[in-house]
């Protein structure tokens, strides 16, 4: 569905993407994931029509985007980050006039309009104008924009921005639902949700493709440590010493010290290390006891936050 070729794209002074390459399958869901500036909304913009490229090449259904962009056009349906909404047109009235701007026309469009009203929970709101909505509304007014025309790729800049918990999933769940249909591009912050919704990440920093795979791989192939937490009584102040002694152990971490001398700490990890027969071991010998020793996997934020801080150790999380 989507072949991109060293596709770069240059700005006065700064390059916003440098030679990207990846493919996109039919009926895939990819999540693009960079921290800001990362040229995610520059490579989607260049995907959907909106822009050129500087050098290289991008290919959506077969289409060239720039020498066939109508054509391209008309199988992207693209949800901007924000979405420039008509404020003082009713819901209804703006999805009718933006289907017939598409090529939708009399029942077709009046059904299919429906159709995406239902799909992204608007009805209830179809008679109201745009700008008295709320923000979570108002994004699920631009998702229905997107579908109206039937694209055969969906590209969407942060599609959850704005949403409640409850609407978040919502999203997620008609996302899921419309892979039948449609190759699904999206961007967000919301890392939970690419590990539940993607098939696979591409991850960018600095305008350069830095990982793409599916978010499993990624946590277990790359070099991101993993956690082990451990709760423990009698070391009395010396348990970090020892426990950075500790074969795989790349960094301890103090937390709060509990009642009745229990010392917690949160132990940074080889990934590919269990280090928690070492620290029974090491317990019975300091005569130590524990109440709480569990090890917690990396996830694709620490892998997201190693990669783009470049410094080897992921930052702990609160």
């Amino acid at each position: 569905m989507i072949d991109a070729l060293d596709l770069s794209k240059q700005y006065a002074g700064r390059v916003a993407i440098d030679r990207l390459n990846f493919q996109v399958d039919r009926g895939e869901i990819v999540g693009f994931l960079g921290p800001n500036g990362a040229g995610k909304s520059t490579t989607m913009r260049i995907l959907s029509g909106f822009m050129p490229p500087t050098s290289g090449r991008a290919m959506v259904a077969g289409y060239d985007v720039f020498r066939e962009s109508l054509a391209v056009r008309r199988r992207v349906g693209y949800m901007p980050e924000m979405a420039p909404l008509y404020q003082d047109m009713r819901v209804k009235e703006y999805l009718h006039f933006r289907a017939e701007l598409k090529g939708l026309r009399g029942r077709d469009m009046r059904i299919r309009t429906g159709e995406v009203m239902e799909l992204c929970s608007i009805t209830d709101v179809r008679r109201r104008l745009i700008g008295n909505l709320s923000k979570g509304y108002k994004q699920r007014v631009a998702l229905a924009d997107a579908l109206v025309h039937r694209p055969d790729l969906l590209i969407l800049d942060e599609p959850t921005n704005g949403l409640d918990p409850t609407q978040i999933r919502q999203v997620r769940e008609l996302l899921r639902s419309l892979r039948q249909d449609h190759t699904i591009l999206l961007s967000t912050h919301i890392l939970h949700e690419v590990e539940l919704t993607c098939d696979r990440v591409i991850l960018l920093h600095q305008g350069k493709i830095c990982a793409q795979d599916t978010p499993r791989n990624l946590t277990r192939q790359l070099r991101a440590t993993s956690a082990v937490r451990v709760e423990l009584k009698g070391a009395e102040g010396e348990a970090q010493k020892d426990l950075q002694a500790l074969t795989g152990v790349r960094k301890v971490i103090p937390r709060s010290r509990r009642e009745e001398g229990w010392e917690t700490y949160v132990l940074r990890v080889e990934s590919q290390s269990d280090v928690r027969e070492s620290i029974m071991d090491l317990a019975l010998r300091k005569g130590w006891k524990i109440r709480e020793l569990h090890r917690q996997l990396p996830t694709l934020e620490d892998v997201f936050v190693e990669i783009t801080a470049g410094d080897g150790v992921p930052a702990q999380k609160g």
